[in-house]
């Protein structure tokens, strides 16, 4: 099933520190909902663990993202892969641009993906809208890492995304 989502988010940070933010597992991992392990394996490439909740499917992905296309800080195209088991898979890729905005920053991302397995079965309104869901608590917590707010839950509890 495809899963196809695009927006944009102000951060009340400059543009250089959220692409430095974008770019540092510590934040990452506390940014990505459910996301138990982040490491970076070179420059372009990083492995993670993430545990998530779609509906009535629960799962622990493993996956890896390759970042293309870099033009620090402006922009870069994510590619990645996840495997969770008997869930199923997701795949793609998302075109993410950093804007300067006053002091702040708008940070606009066009994303493709597939998904398949047990997660496939539960229908595209339902993911896509546990993706936007997903998408949303992911920036909250990266502008709270960036501005010293509290984001709110424990950033390894998986998430819940029931639209």
């Amino acid at each position: 099933m495809a899963v196809n989502l695009a927006g944009e988010h102000r951060i009340a940070a400059p543009r250089e520190e959220v692409w430095r933010a974008l770019n540092d597992p510590a934040v990452l991992r506390a940014a990505i909902p459910g996301c138990q392990e982040i490491e970076r394996e070179s420059e372009s490439v990083f492995r993670a663990r993430v545990k998530a909740k779609i509906g009535p499917v629960a799962a622990a992905f493993r996956a890896m993202v390759t970042l293309h296309d870099l033009d620090p800080p402006a922009a870069y195209t994510i590619r990645g892969q996840g495997e969770g088991g008997v869930a199923g898979f997701a795949r793609g890729g998302a075109r993410v641009t950093l804007a300067e905005d006053g002091g702040a920053t708008l940070l606009s991302y066009r994303a493709e993906g597939q998904v398949g397995g047990r997660l496939a079965q539960l229908g595209q309104r339902l993911v896509e809208g546990s993706a936007r869901k997903i998408a949303s608590d992911f920036f909250t917590r990266l502008e709270a890492a960036l501005t010293g707010g509290a984001p709110g839950g424990d950033p390894t509890d998986p998430p819940r995304a029931d639209p």
